[in-house]
């Protein structure tokens, strides 16, 4: 029995099916070639060769020869740095850019609003968008107007540091933790001075001391981010902090040494414990905001730091970072995979959970596909590699992610209103709170003055700020924990709002792994002899129906001509000519546009339109051949996926190119709402248009790159990926798993997330609706209840914790996708 092995290619350069019609044509003619399939979409090719076939280096040589590449093109990356050494001014001025951040310095949203507007004016800048949460600054701008460094010297100016990568030293809440830990080892030793007093009337000016201390060293920070603010003519909350501690220590300050003829009681703890409270929520807060982004960090080690090169078939140990396409890796059972590849020498298996979420590893055998960042467990592999660095499917997340997490959902803009006007307002009403107490009450000084100080301090716009941020990151990362990659903040918020969801058929709903049944010929034609003509022109097509009849073919030892003028007609079939024959195959509607009678077969064409088959028809030089009918599988899930997504209130939608009878046949097995039947390809985009028009939020589920422009036009593309190069994926969201089932779960995922953020902003507002009245003394005629200044400062560093925190019990949602 002779047996057959599968080679993939590498094939860079094609443009259209005539490329690949000439590409097919040419290793179809090569000695020992069963098979040749070559897909426009994936740059690739998978060649059947029998036992003493071409192997794989002949097979490159004649794709080369062909007039086509096996190294994949420049790089946009490598495209910039070439750009930018050239000195010729005929060179091509380079489109807008995006460049990451890191930041440092920022205390609350304001001090990301100041930083935004600061870049954003530049000239060259489109657009300035800060993650207030994870303090990262994302910049589209026009290279050949301003640079990466200029956008780091206006950050500069503005009083903050930025810089190309993360390069902080110190994890920012061990820092936090340092500053508290100093400033709690003075303040507390206050509270029982003031009570026990042992060196008498001295011990006010030890107290004195230990508060100054405090206050020019933990509280100094507060001083230079309120100074940062006003010198850019906007406030934030280090302002209303420092004002809340100069007003407490300085009055104590001049009451103790009766300048300006004040005296009395003094009160250096306040200011003290006001600083170690805010000190304290700081620390807490950026535990929290850590353990957000801690998914995303955990993704970043998975990489392979070095390599084993194989250079003239010795091993070579050199960095990752090092290698280039067309490098050739040895990977040791055990060791991760550092590059996207082919395995050209050796068999194992390969855990790829990181990928596709599977826990079974995957056997891989010469000629596969592996992914960097996964694992080598068993034996040694060699690896070809075909993507390094950036262009990775690990790197490609990671991008995707940071992405996601550095935009900002709509619903964010309402507490950026909010925060700009925040602060001046708070002094206005901490001012009236004095002058009411003091003026029109008749309370004493101290007691309007402490008033005025607890307004200042509680207030908190920090909590706004996070809200949103904290729980995007949060949701996005329990989604690439799922492999549910959102691209954008705002899907996230607009997925749990969808109404209607388009679903296409082939490869969506089912697996696309058709299989001929059925072949009806007219007399004259045999069953070979339709199914030869039928292979021949099916060839050159990487469509599922296609390689299913290919696939036939072969299995039944019938062999085939090469054809040539392949002319695909979207949406209908194929046309080409061989041996001087003009051949067609394709759909009823290519039969109508010919003018080729089909009545003969109407009868089994409707039955097996009844039970959801498709159907080809096959003619040569204008007279019908035969029919062929081909079954497809339903995926696993897709009628639990649907029923689920029912369930939330979506109406469900198919659409498909088959004809109304097989479409319906299909969709009651799936208990779909609708079917949209017979669409041609280019019509999906007019289909989630005509959805649209009705008011309707749709949504639009595809493989993400066939249904680009339709996954592009709805509402919320959502691209069913295979985990091989998720940045050509469609839409704005990408399943990289390929589970149907990850449909309903990230929907569940948006709705939850959007709960959670507007839990956050709910809290934030009736935080400081409810605690600025209550430390400007609303309950103190009532109730005789009065906040002292250092615990509303304690209870508006908790605000912004329990905000966090709110945020980070979504990861207990993961369990239940």
């Amino acid at each position: 029995m002779t047996t057959k092995a599968e080679i993939t290619l590498p094939i860079y350069g094609m443009s259209c099916q005539k490329c690949v019609a000439k590409v097919s044509a040419a290793l179809q003619a090569v000695d020992g070639v069963s098979a040749v399939v070559v897909s426009l979409e994936e740059q690739q090719g998978r060649v059947m060769v029998v036992d003493g076939g071409p192997g794989r280096e002949e097979l490159l040589g004649v794709v080369v020869a062909t007039g086509f590449q096996i190294v994949a093109p420049i790089t946009k990356d490598e495209a910039e740095t070439a750009e930018s050494r050239a000195t010729d001014n005929s060179v091509k001025m380079e489109k807008n850019r995006t460049s990451t951040f890191f930041l440092q310095g920022m205390t609350c949203a304001n001090c990301a609003q100041t930083i935004e507007k600061g870049v954003a004016r530049m000239p060259g800048v489109s657009s300035a968008t800060v993650n207030f949460a994870a303090e990262k600054l994302s910049v589209s701008y026009d290279p050949n107007l301003v640079q990466s460094t200029d956008l780091i010297v206006k950050v500069d100016a503005l009083g903050y540091r930025a810089a190309a990568e993360d390069s902080e030293d110190l994890h920012e809440g061990r820092r936090q933790l340092y500053w508290l830990i100093f400033a709690a080892s003075l303040a507390l030793p206050i509270m029982p001075l003031m009570w026990f007093t042992p060196f008498g009337s001295a011990t006010i000016y030890l107290i004195c001391g230990l508060s100054t201390l405090v206050q020019f060293s933990a509280g100094l920070t507060f001083y230079r981010s309120a100074w940062k603010s006003l010198k850019n003519l906007s406030t934030n909350m280090d302002v209303l902090v420092a004002m809340g501690i100069t007003a407490a220590y300085g009055y104590s300050l001049l009451a103790l040494f009766h300048i300006f003829g004040l005296s009395g009681e003094v009160f250096f703890e306040t200011s003290a414990m006001l600083i170690t409270f805010i000190r304290f929520g700081k620390w807490l807060e950026a535990r929290a905001t850590g353990k957000a982004s801690q998914a995303l960090k955990t993704l970043l080690n998975l990489q392979a730091d070095r390599a084993l090169l194989l250079v003239d078939g010795k091993e070579e140990e050199v960095p990752a970072s090092q290698l280039r396409v067309g490098n050739q890796v040895v990977v040791r059972p055990g060791e991760k995979i550092p590059v996207d590849g082919i395995v050209v020498e050796g068999s194992s298996a390969v855990d790829e959970a990181m990928v596709t979420g599977e826990s079974l590893p995957v056997e891989k055998v010469p000629g596969a596909e592996v992914t960097g960042a996964t694992i080598n467990t068993s034996g040694r592999l060699v690896v070809e590699a075909t993507r390094v660095g950036s262009e990775t499917v690990l790197a490609q997340i990671v991008r995707m992610v940071e992405e996601a997490q550095g935009d900002k959902a709509p619903i964010q803009r309402l507490a950026d209103a909010v925060s700009n006007w925040f602060v001046p307002v708070v002094v206005v009403i901490s001012t009236l709170t004095f002058i009411t107490w003091y003026s029109f009450v008749g309370a004493g000084f101290l007691f309007a003055f402490k008033m005025a100080i607890a307004v200042l301090v509680i207030a908190c716009p920090c909590a706004l700020g996070l809200a949103t941020p904290t729980a995007i990151m949060v949701g996005s990362s329990v989604g690439l924990s799922a492999g549910i990659l959102f691209k954008k903040a705002s899907v996230l918020e607009n997925i749990s709002r969808l109404q209607v969801i388009l679903l296409d058929k082939t490869g969506t709903l089912t697996k696309g792994a058709f299989s001929v049944t059925d072949l009806q010929t007219v007399d004259a034609v045999s069953e070979a002899e339709l199914l030869k003509y039928a292979a021949a022109v099916e060839a050159a097509s990487s469509h599922p129906l296609a390689r299913a009849v290919v696939e036939h073919a072969e299995n039944n030892a019938v062999t085939y001509p090469s054809v040539g003028d392949v002319e695909e007609v979207g949406g209908y079939g194929l046309v080409c000519q061989v041996d001087g024959v003009r051949l067609l195959a394709g759909s009823y509607r290519l039969m109508e546009r010919e003018s080729i009678d089909v009545a003969a077969f109407e009868g089994h064409v409707n039955a097996w339109a009844e039970v959801g088959k498709s159907v080809i028809y096959v003619a040569r030089d204008g007279q019908l051949m035969g029919v062929l009918a081909l079954a497809d599988t339903i995926k696993e899930g897709a009628a639990e996926t649907i029923s689920r997504l029912r369930q939330l209130g979506l109406e469900t939608v198919m659409i498909t190119g088959d004809r109304q009878a097989a479409a319906d046949a299909v969709a009651s097995q799936l208990g779909l709402d609708l079917v949209e039947a017979e669409v041609l390809p280019a019509d999906k985009l007019s289909v989630v248009r005509r959805y649209q028009k009705k008011g309707r939020l749709t949504g639009m589920v595809g493989d993400g790159i066939n249904d680009a422009p339709a996954l592009a036009q709805a509402d919320v593309g959502i691209a069913i990926g295979s985990g091989t190069d998720v940045a050509k994926e469609t839409g704005d969201l990408v399943l990289v798993k390929g589970d149907i089932r990850d449909v309903e779960r990230s929907i569940r995922l948006g709705r939850k997330t959007l709960a959670k953020i507007k839990q956050n902003l709910f809290w934030a507002f009736f935080y400081n609706v409810v605690g600025i009245p209550i430390a400007a003394g609303l309950l103190y005629p009532a109730f005789g209840i009065v906040l002292k200044p250092e615990f509303a400062g304690l209870a508006m560093a908790f605000s912004s914790v329990s905000v966090v925190t709110n945020s980070l019990l979504l990861k207990r949602f993961a369990g239940k996708l």
